[in-house]
């Protein structure tokens, strides 16, 4: 089965990192700047957003992507297929 996601896509007043349209899936890959509390506390509103508005979010650190990017795309079906 083949999925489809856009990058950059803007969902409300925010723009997601990689949103899959069809399932409302968002995939978010974090760096080290989403690890200060004013960050955190930016990353749970947007969150909780997406959220209300039917999304699910599935977030990732970019290190988890160069070291482990099998596993991160199994994150991602699993979250595909529990839908």
């Amino acid at each position: 089965m083949k999925y489809r996601f856009r990058r950059q896509h803007p969902i409300g007043p925010f723009i997601v990192d990689f949103a899959n349209v069809k399932y409302k899936l968002v995939v978010e890959v974090d760096g080290d700047t989403h690890s200060t509390d004013d960050e955190i506390v930016y990353d749970n509103r947007r969150t909780q957003y997406l959220e209300a508005q039917g999304w699910r979010v599935l977030r990732c650190w970019n290190n988890e992507v160069y070291r482990n990017l099998d596993g991160v795309c199994d994150s991602i079906l699993l979250a595909l297929k529990s839908e």
